[in-house]
Protein backbone atom coordinates (compact mmCIF):
# COMPACT_ATOMS: atom_id res chain seq x y z
CA UNK A 1 0.00 0.00 0.00
CA UNK A 2 0.98 3.81 -0.82
CA UNK A 3 0.36 6.61 1.80
CA UNK A 4 -2.84 7.54 -0.58
CA UNK A 5 -4.14 4.19 -0.83
CA UNK A 6 -6.71 3.80 1.70
CA UNK A 7 -8.43 0.49 0.36
CA UNK A 8 -6.95 -1.67 3.51
CA UNK A 9 -8.69 0.47 5.82
CA UNK A 10 -11.67 0.73 3.82
CA UNK A 11 -11.52 -3.52 3.60
CA UNK A 12 -10.53 -3.87 7.60
CA UNK A 13 -12.64 -6.33 9.59
CA UNK A 14 -11.09 -4.38 12.69
CA UNK A 15 -10.48 -0.95 12.67
CA UNK A 16 -8.76 0.79 15.80
CA UNK A 17 -8.72 4.60 15.89
CA UNK A 18 -6.07 5.82 18.64
CA UNK A 19 -6.43 9.77 20.03
CA UNK A 20 -5.31 10.85 23.90
CA UNK A 21 -7.23 13.54 23.83
CA UNK A 22 -9.84 15.18 26.72
CA UNK A 23 -12.70 17.15 26.08
CA UNK A 24 -12.79 19.48 23.44
CA UNK A 25 -10.23 17.26 21.50
CA UNK A 26 -12.67 14.53 21.95
CA UNK A 27 -15.59 16.72 20.08
CA UNK A 28 -13.77 17.26 17.14
CA UNK A 29 -12.94 14.04 16.61
CA UNK A 30 -16.42 12.98 16.34
CA UNK A 31 -16.74 13.86 12.82
CA UNK A 32 -13.96 11.63 11.67
CA UNK A 33 -14.72 8.94 13.80
CA UNK A 34 -18.08 9.00 12.39
CA UNK A 35 -16.70 9.36 8.99
CA UNK A 36 -14.76 6.54 9.42
CA UNK A 37 -17.72 4.22 10.66
CA UNK A 38 -19.64 4.86 7.22
CA UNK A 39 -17.22 4.32 4.94
CA UNK A 40 -15.40 1.46 6.94
CA UNK A 41 -19.42 0.07 7.87
CA UNK A 42 -18.27 -3.60 7.48
CA UNK A 43 -15.03 -3.09 10.76
CA UNK A 44 -15.40 -4.00 14.55
CA UNK A 45 -14.59 -0.10 15.40
CA UNK A 46 -11.90 0.61 18.18
CA UNK A 47 -11.66 3.82 19.98
CA UNK A 48 -8.14 4.04 22.21
CA UNK A 49 -8.38 7.79 24.51
CA UNK A 50 -8.44 9.14 27.65
CA UNK A 51 -11.67 8.19 29.57
CA UNK A 52 -13.63 11.34 29.23
CA UNK A 53 -12.69 11.50 25.62
CA UNK A 54 -14.20 7.86 25.13
CA UNK A 55 -17.24 9.38 27.12
CA UNK A 56 -17.57 11.86 24.74
CA UNK A 57 -17.22 9.77 21.88
CA UNK A 58 -19.45 6.84 23.06
CA UNK A 59 -22.57 9.80 22.17
CA UNK A 60 -21.67 9.75 18.57
CA UNK A 61 -20.60 6.22 18.10
CA UNK A 62 -21.99 3.93 21.22
CA UNK A 63 -21.38 0.31 19.78
CA UNK A 64 -17.70 1.28 19.30
CA UNK A 65 -15.36 -0.44 21.88
CA UNK A 66 -13.83 2.04 24.11
CA UNK A 67 -10.02 1.53 25.61
CA UNK A 68 -9.18 3.93 27.93
CA UNK A 69 -6.10 5.19 29.14
CA UNK A 70 -5.68 7.88 31.45
CA UNK A 71 -3.48 10.93 30.00
CA UNK A 72 -2.08 12.06 33.10
CA UNK A 73 1.23 10.70 34.54
CA UNK A 74 0.24 10.59 38.10
CA UNK A 75 -2.40 8.23 37.00
CA UNK A 76 -1.30 6.32 34.64
CA UNK A 77 0.32 3.11 35.52
CA UNK A 78 3.19 1.34 33.60
CA UNK A 79 0.94 -1.78 34.37
CA UNK A 80 -2.02 -0.31 33.05
CA UNK A 81 -0.32 0.49 29.95
CA UNK A 82 1.10 -2.90 29.01
CA UNK A 83 -2.03 -4.38 29.84
CA UNK A 84 -3.62 -2.08 26.98
CA UNK A 85 -0.93 -3.18 24.74
CA UNK A 86 -1.29 -7.07 25.30
CA UNK A 87 -5.06 -6.38 24.79
CA UNK A 88 -4.55 -4.46 21.74
CA UNK A 89 -2.46 -6.93 20.28
CA UNK A 90 -4.83 -9.93 21.04
CA UNK A 91 -7.51 -8.52 18.95
CA UNK A 92 -5.46 -8.38 15.89
CA UNK A 93 -6.52 -5.82 13.90
CA UNK A 94 -5.97 -5.20 10.40
CA UNK A 95 -6.05 -1.41 10.41
CA UNK A 96 -5.18 1.66 13.00
CA UNK A 97 -5.79 5.38 12.16
CA UNK A 98 -3.47 8.11 14.85
CA UNK A 99 -4.95 11.67 14.38
CA UNK A 100 -3.23 12.46 17.50
CA UNK A 101 0.69 14.29 17.02
CA UNK A 102 1.43 12.84 20.91
CA UNK A 103 4.31 10.76 20.81
CA UNK A 104 2.31 8.00 22.89
CA UNK A 105 -0.78 7.82 20.59
CA UNK A 106 1.91 7.29 18.14
CA UNK A 107 3.77 4.64 20.14
CA UNK A 108 0.28 3.02 20.94
CA UNK A 109 -0.20 2.74 17.10
CA UNK A 110 3.05 0.99 16.38
CA UNK A 111 2.72 -1.11 18.71
CA UNK A 112 -0.68 -1.90 18.18
CA UNK A 113 0.05 -5.29 15.85
CA UNK A 114 -2.14 -3.31 13.52
CA UNK A 115 -1.14 -4.66 9.71
CA UNK A 116 -1.84 -1.37 8.92
CA UNK A 117 -1.21 2.31 10.22
CA UNK A 118 -1.69 5.61 9.32
CA UNK A 119 -1.08 8.80 11.16
CA UNK A 120 -2.08 12.24 10.67
CA UNK A 121 1.67 14.59 10.85
CA UNK A 122 1.34 17.28 13.13
CA UNK A 123 3.83 16.92 16.05
CA UNK A 124 7.26 16.47 16.90
CA UNK A 125 9.36 14.49 14.56
CA UNK A 126 11.46 11.32 15.82
CA UNK A 127 13.17 8.98 13.53
CA UNK A 128 10.83 6.44 15.02
CA UNK A 129 8.02 7.74 13.85
CA UNK A 130 7.79 6.36 10.51
CA UNK A 131 9.23 2.86 12.09
CA UNK A 132 6.48 3.07 14.24
CA UNK A 133 3.62 3.98 11.09
CA UNK A 134 4.84 3.84 7.74
CA UNK A 135 2.31 5.53 6.27
CA UNK A 136 1.47 9.68 7.04
CA UNK A 137 -1.30 11.60 5.73
CA UNK A 138 0.20 15.58 5.17
CA UNK A 139 0.27 18.05 8.28
CA UNK A 140 -3.32 19.83 7.61
CA UNK A 141 -3.26 23.61 7.89
CA UNK A 142 -3.03 24.88 11.68
CA UNK A 143 -5.67 27.75 11.21
CA UNK A 144 -8.38 25.18 10.15
CA UNK A 145 -10.44 24.18 12.59
CA UNK A 146 -9.67 20.99 14.56
CA UNK A 147 -12.05 18.85 13.17
CA UNK A 148 -12.04 20.16 9.57
CA UNK A 149 -7.58 19.25 9.97
CA UNK A 150 -8.59 15.61 10.63
CA UNK A 151 -11.27 15.04 8.18
CA UNK A 152 -8.65 16.88 5.61
CA UNK A 153 -6.07 14.32 7.00
CA UNK A 154 -8.59 11.43 5.94
CA UNK A 155 -9.13 13.04 2.28
CA UNK A 156 -5.21 13.59 2.10
CA UNK A 157 -4.93 9.87 2.65
CA UNK A 158 -7.38 9.02 -0.35
CA UNK A 159 -10.83 8.44 2.07
CA UNK A 160 -13.71 9.16 0.16
CA UNK A 161 -15.31 11.65 2.96
CA UNK A 162 -18.40 13.38 2.53
CA UNK A 163 -19.17 16.84 3.99
CA UNK A 164 -19.70 16.81 7.42
CA UNK A 165 -19.46 19.28 10.96
CA UNK A 166 -20.00 18.96 14.60
CA UNK A 167 -23.12 17.38 15.78
CA UNK A 168 -23.90 15.81 18.83
CA UNK A 169 -27.00 13.88 20.42
CA UNK A 170 -27.20 13.10 24.20
CA UNK A 171 -28.62 9.62 25.09
CA UNK A 172 -32.57 8.90 25.55
CA UNK A 173 -31.87 8.15 29.37
CA UNK A 174 -30.17 11.28 30.20
CA UNK A 175 -32.18 13.58 27.67
CA UNK A 176 -35.71 12.93 30.44
CA UNK A 177 -33.09 13.39 33.26
CA UNK A 178 -32.43 17.02 32.18
CA UNK A 179 -36.12 17.83 31.37
CA UNK A 180 -36.86 17.01 34.94
CA UNK A 181 -34.11 19.38 35.87
CA UNK A 182 -33.11 21.85 33.72
CA UNK A 183 -35.47 24.81 32.73
CA UNK A 184 -35.75 24.89 28.62
CA UNK A 185 -34.05 27.62 28.02
CA UNK A 186 -31.73 28.41 30.49
CA UNK A 187 -28.06 30.34 30.01
CA UNK A 188 -25.50 28.08 30.73
CA UNK A 189 -22.68 29.14 32.97
CA UNK A 190 -18.82 27.38 33.11
CA UNK A 191 -16.69 29.34 34.96
CA UNK A 192 -13.21 27.27 34.71
CA UNK A 193 -11.22 25.80 32.29
CA UNK A 194 -8.09 23.74 32.74
CA UNK A 195 -6.28 26.22 34.65
CA UNK A 196 -6.98 29.98 36.39
CA UNK A 197 -5.11 31.28 33.05
CA UNK A 198 -7.82 30.77 30.78
CA UNK A 199 -10.61 31.45 32.88
CA UNK A 200 -12.55 35.08 33.04
CA UNK A 201 -12.78 36.94 36.17
CA UNK A 202 -15.80 35.57 38.87
CA UNK A 203 -16.69 39.41 39.27
CA UNK A 204 -16.81 39.55 35.23
CA UNK A 205 -18.89 36.78 35.22
CA UNK A 206 -21.21 38.23 38.07
CA UNK A 207 -21.64 41.68 36.22
CA UNK A 208 -22.88 40.30 33.06
CA UNK A 209 -25.20 37.55 34.75
CA UNK A 210 -27.12 40.71 36.86
CA UNK A 211 -26.99 42.28 33.66
CA UNK A 212 -28.57 39.43 32.04
CA UNK A 213 -31.11 38.65 34.23
CA UNK A 214 -32.45 42.47 34.70
CA UNK A 215 -32.59 42.45 31.03
CA UNK A 216 -34.25 39.16 30.78
CA UNK A 217 -36.22 38.46 33.95
CA UNK A 218 -37.79 35.52 33.05
CA UNK A 219 -34.43 33.80 32.37
CA UNK A 220 -32.93 30.83 34.72
CA UNK A 221 -28.45 30.64 34.62
CA UNK A 222 -27.35 27.06 35.42
CA UNK A 223 -24.05 26.75 36.32
CA UNK A 224 -21.55 23.10 35.93
CA UNK A 225 -18.42 22.20 36.69
CA UNK A 226 -16.28 19.16 38.22
CA UNK A 227 -16.07 18.27 41.81
CA UNK A 228 -12.14 19.93 42.00
CA UNK A 229 -12.12 21.32 45.27
CA UNK A 230 -10.93 24.98 43.41
CA UNK A 231 -13.86 24.60 40.49
CA UNK A 232 -16.18 24.02 43.45
CA UNK A 233 -14.95 26.69 45.56
CA UNK A 234 -15.54 29.28 42.53
CA UNK A 235 -18.93 28.11 41.70
CA UNK A 236 -19.97 28.54 45.69
CA UNK A 237 -19.01 32.20 45.17
CA UNK A 238 -20.81 33.12 42.49
CA UNK A 239 -24.15 31.35 43.49
CA UNK A 240 -23.20 33.31 47.00
CA UNK A 241 -22.56 36.74 45.39
CA UNK A 242 -25.31 36.31 43.17
CA UNK A 243 -27.79 35.34 45.31
CA UNK A 244 -30.98 35.29 42.82
CA UNK A 245 -32.80 31.86 43.14
CA UNK A 246 -32.95 31.94 38.95
CA UNK A 247 -29.07 30.56 38.96
CA UNK A 248 -28.93 27.53 40.24
CA UNK A 249 -25.42 25.50 40.82
CA UNK A 250 -25.71 21.44 39.51
CA UNK A 251 -24.20 19.13 41.44
CA UNK A 252 -20.99 17.76 40.35
CA UNK A 253 -19.84 15.41 39.05
CA UNK A 254 -22.38 15.09 36.29
CA UNK A 255 -21.24 12.23 33.76
CA UNK A 256 -20.51 13.24 30.35
CA UNK A 257 -24.05 12.69 28.80
CA UNK A 258 -25.63 14.01 31.84
CA UNK A 259 -23.63 17.37 31.02
CA UNK A 260 -24.00 17.34 27.51
CA UNK A 261 -28.19 16.43 28.54
CA UNK A 262 -27.96 19.90 30.32
CA UNK A 263 -26.43 22.00 27.44
CA UNK A 264 -29.25 20.48 24.90
CA UNK A 265 -31.75 22.22 26.97
CA UNK A 266 -30.13 25.56 26.80
CA UNK A 267 -30.75 28.47 24.66
CA UNK A 268 -26.94 30.10 25.25
CA UNK A 269 -23.62 28.61 26.98
CA UNK A 270 -21.23 31.40 28.15
CA UNK A 271 -17.69 30.02 29.00
CA UNK A 272 -13.95 29.89 28.56
CA UNK A 273 -11.02 28.63 26.22
CA UNK A 274 -12.73 25.04 27.60
CA UNK A 275 -13.82 21.80 26.15
CA UNK A 276 -17.49 22.69 27.22
CA UNK A 277 -17.98 25.50 24.75
CA UNK A 278 -17.13 22.34 22.04
CA UNK A 279 -19.35 20.49 23.58
CA UNK A 280 -22.15 23.06 23.44
CA UNK A 281 -21.20 23.98 19.78
CA UNK A 282 -21.78 20.28 18.87
CA UNK A 283 -25.02 20.01 20.53
CA UNK A 284 -26.31 22.79 18.45
CA UNK A 285 -26.03 25.48 21.42
CA UNK A 286 -25.09 29.15 20.42
CA UNK A 287 -21.93 29.92 22.24
CA UNK A 288 -20.31 33.21 23.83
CA UNK A 289 -16.60 31.82 24.68
CA UNK A 290 -13.45 34.12 25.78
CA UNK A 291 -10.05 33.41 24.28
CA UNK A 292 -6.95 34.34 24.98
CA UNK A 293 -4.79 35.16 21.50
CA UNK A 294 -1.82 32.81 22.02
CA UNK A 295 -0.74 29.41 20.21
CA UNK A 296 -3.08 27.92 17.17
CA UNK A 297 -6.19 29.84 19.38
CA UNK A 298 -7.56 29.98 15.62
CA UNK A 299 -8.47 26.00 15.16
CA UNK A 300 -10.40 25.95 18.41
CA UNK A 301 -12.40 28.90 17.80
CA UNK A 302 -16.14 27.82 17.45
CA UNK A 303 -17.53 29.07 14.22
CA UNK A 304 -20.92 30.38 12.73
CA UNK A 305 -23.99 32.97 12.90
CA UNK A 306 -24.73 31.25 16.47
CA UNK A 307 -21.21 31.71 18.23
CA UNK A 308 -19.36 34.87 19.42
CA UNK A 309 -16.12 34.99 20.65
CA UNK A 310 -14.27 37.34 22.20
CA UNK A 311 -10.25 37.36 22.51
CA UNK A 312 -7.54 38.55 24.79
CA UNK A 313 -4.45 39.97 23.31
CA UNK A 314 -1.56 37.78 25.39
CA UNK A 315 1.12 40.08 25.98
CA UNK A 316 3.16 36.79 27.94
CA UNK A 317 6.55 35.90 26.03
CA UNK A 318 6.01 33.11 23.72
CA UNK A 319 2.15 33.06 25.37
CA UNK A 320 3.89 31.65 28.48
CA UNK A 321 1.78 33.11 31.52
CA UNK A 322 4.62 33.61 34.27
CA UNK A 323 3.64 37.44 35.19
CA UNK A 324 -0.11 36.78 34.81
CA UNK A 325 0.24 33.77 37.29
CA UNK A 326 2.21 36.15 39.63
CA UNK A 327 -0.72 38.43 39.25
CA UNK A 328 -3.12 35.68 39.98
CA UNK A 329 -5.17 35.95 36.85
CA UNK A 330 -4.52 36.40 32.73
CA UNK A 331 -4.62 40.11 32.43
CA UNK A 332 -5.74 39.68 28.78
CA UNK A 333 -9.13 38.05 29.95
CA UNK A 334 -9.10 40.56 32.57
CA UNK A 335 -9.44 43.53 30.25
CA UNK A 336 -12.69 41.90 27.90
CA UNK A 337 -15.03 43.67 30.05
CA UNK A 338 -18.56 42.08 30.41
CA UNK A 339 -20.26 45.67 29.29
CA UNK A 340 -18.81 44.40 25.68
CA UNK A 341 -19.82 40.58 26.05
CA UNK A 342 -23.78 41.52 26.99
CA UNK A 343 -24.92 42.28 23.77
CA UNK A 344 -23.72 39.47 22.11
CA UNK A 345 -25.19 37.28 24.80
CA UNK A 346 -28.54 39.34 24.57
CA UNK A 347 -28.15 38.90 20.71
CA UNK A 348 -28.27 34.90 20.81
CA UNK A 349 -30.43 34.76 23.64
CA UNK A 350 -33.49 36.37 21.06
CA UNK A 351 -32.19 33.80 18.31
CA UNK A 352 -34.24 31.52 17.81
CA UNK A 353 -33.45 27.41 19.11
CA UNK A 354 -32.17 25.45 16.35
CA UNK A 355 -34.67 22.61 16.05
CA UNK A 356 -33.62 19.83 19.03
CA UNK A 357 -31.70 16.73 17.89
CA UNK A 358 -33.16 13.14 17.85
CA UNK A 359 -32.55 11.51 21.32
CA UNK A 360 -30.11 8.41 21.09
Amino acid sequence: MNALDPTPFLRARKLLLVHLGVLGDAVHLTPALLALREMCAAAELHVVSTPVACDVLRLAVPEARFWPLERNPAKRSLRAQWRLLRGLRRERFDAAINLSAVDRSILITGLSGARHRLGHLGGREHFWNRWLIPHWAPRQPRLQTVYRQHLGALAAAGFPLAPRGLKLSPPAAETAWAAKHIPAGAAHFSLNASGPMKEWPLEHYLALARRLLQERPDLRIVISGTNAPREQARREAFRRELDDPRANVLPAPLSIAQLAAALARCRLHVGPDSGVVHLAAALGVPTVSLFRRRGHYDAWLPRGPRHRHFLGPCDCPDGRPEACRAFGQARCLKAIPPETVLPAALELLATPPAPAPPAG
